[in-house]
């Protein structure tokens, strides 16, 4: 088992660098057991729906799991260091909710108790939730009273667009890490816009989301008061969800890493799903991605991975998995060790310095469909109909192709078709290349760009397509077509 988060930051003081670099970067390192007082603490309790106890359900101290008796009923021998006792949501059930909109599955573990009693009324749900919704928000990011002004004015009000054109499907949320910017006071703003929004949400810790003035151990305070447990599961309908903290705080910055107590939970969690069966896995820094490629580099950034990220493969590997990410600022899908990793756009774009992120994607959010075990998805632009899904530059808008368009298809992945039109005339499939944005390129190229965030420069993107035409052409259109069938065109009018 990988080291535990409490071990590393105490193993931190006396061993050597190189040491510590093998265990965070080899999940199965054997550990370094140090001691810890705890105190033991017995938990009784129900969980039930509509007054009736439910049977199997899973209850959690973040570490161990169990399941409910036939009545509901549960004993849970845990310590007085655990923070939370949580439910496992199960399929049938509504999301409980804070008065706020947020999700409450959780209560506070009593500290100073040796015995104390956690009871989980549930309501059964007035519809079948095998056919549901979840809206991906990454990186809110607001770091101040103008850019929390922007998230209500304009995200909040395309949510609930989004929403009422998802019709009678069960609908729910979550802010997939960084809903502040290092501003932790605005949090019960970004409640207000939840609530505003009119479907519960669930939360992910993100690298801003933290105290970054304490340890890892005490990151996460502010967050998990005002949210819950740092990582959690729950099911809808056929699919179960996991929601992880993969950031790892240790004084000065960050890395991408998974703790010991973390993947043991994990471990028994999805010791009760059934193999085969669909899991979506909801963290915020990205378990690989490709932007390290993209720079021509060897591996990934400390900071832009999960270091122990074969830990999670493992366990990932008896399941069709998703993983759903955010923190990059830019859009793209990779698929690796069996595990479809989506690394979404986010709402701020480019940390709320115009309308799109670093790699030219629009600000938005990535809508996710699930018809029992069948998954759909798109991204959705903020301001934008569903059916923007493309963006076409004329011919030279990249200067090293002097003589083609380029289409930016943001939310491609290797199951799209991108073809091209000129003059009403298909001319066939589109070149994929490696490139720039030309949008990104204006709006935050140079020292002085973008005037609210002059650090933004643009990313180098995979999901860039080229076609040469002559300089003369007309009607110049692009046709690009999803893996679900879905055929989205933008063109040229000249």
């Amino acid at each position: 088992m990988p080291l535990s988060r409490r071990d590393f930051l105490l193993a931190a003081a006396t061993l050597p660098a190189l040491r510590l670099e093998r265990i965070l970067r080899n999940p199965y390192a054997p550990p370094l057991r140090l001691p810890r007082a705890t105190t033991p603490l017995r938990i009784r309790g129900r969980v039930r729906a509509g007054g009736r106890g439910l049977r199997g359900v899973a209850v959690t101290d973040g570490l161990q799991v169990v399941t409910t008796r036939a009545d509901g009923s549960y004993e849970l021998i845990t310590t007085g260091d655990r923070e939370f006792v949580s439910v496992s949501l199960p399929a049938g059930c509504r999301i409980p909710t804070n008065p706020t909109g947020t999700a409450r599955f959780y209560q506070p573990v009593r500290r100073d108790a040796t015995e104390m009693t956690a009871t989980f009324d549930l309501a059964p749900h007035d519809r079948p939730d095998d056919r549901h919704a979840c809206l991906l928000l990454p990186d809110p990011q607001t770091e101040d009273a103008q850019e929390m002004q922007w998230f209500h004015a304009q995200s909040v009000p395309d949510v609930r667009r989004t929403v009422a054109a998802l019709g009678d499907r069960e609908v729910f949320g979550v802010a997939c890490g960084d809903i502040m910017f290092d501003k932790l006071e605005l949090f019960p703003d970004y409640e207000r816009a939840v609530a505003a929004m009119g479907v519960p949400f669930f939360q992910v810790v993100g690298n801003h989301d933290l105290d970054h003035t304490t340890t890892d151990e005490r990151s996460t305070d502010t967050f998990c008061g005002y949210f819950g447990p740092r990582y959690y599961s729950f099911d809808r309908g056929a699919v179960h969800y996991v929601a992880l903290d993969d950031v790892f705080w240790h004084g000065t910055d960050y890395i991408g890493y998974l703790g010991g107590d973390q993947l043991a939970w994990l471990e028994r969690d999805l010791a009760r799903i059934e193999r085969g069966r669909t899991v979506i896995v909801l963290l915020h820094i990205p378990v690989l991605g490709t932007r390290h490629q993209r720079l021509g580099q060897r591996s990934p950034a400390d900071g832009m991975a999960v270091m122990n990220r074969e830990a999670l493969y493992r366990l990932l590997a008896p399941y069709r998995a998703h993983v759903l990410a955010g923190h990059v600022h830019e859009n793209e899908h990779t698929f690796f060790a069996g595990v479809h990793e989506h690394v979404s756009g986010t709402v701020c774009g480019a940390w709320w310095s115009g309308p799109i992120c670093g790699d030219g994607t629009p600000s938005g959010y990535s809508v996710y469909q699930v018809d029992g075990e069948s998954v759909s998805w798109r991204y959705q632009a903020t301001g934008q109909d569903a059916s923007h899904q493309l963006r076409v530059y004329p011919r030279g808008a990249d200067p090293r192709a002097p003589d083609e368009i380029v289409a930016n298809v943001w939310n491609w992945d290797p199951e799209w078709r991108v073809v091209w039109y000129e003059g009403g005339e298909r001319r066939g499939p589109m070149s994929r290349r490696r490139g720039l944005d030309p949008l990104s390129v204006e709006l935050h190229t140079g020292p002085a760009l973008p005037p609210r965030r002059t650090w933004v420069e643009p990313y180098v993107t995979d999901h860039l397509f080229y076609a040469p035409v002559s300089p003369d052409a007309r009607d110049v259109r692009v046709e690009a077509t999803d893996r679900f069938g879905r055929t989205y065109t933008a063109g040229l009018d000249r």
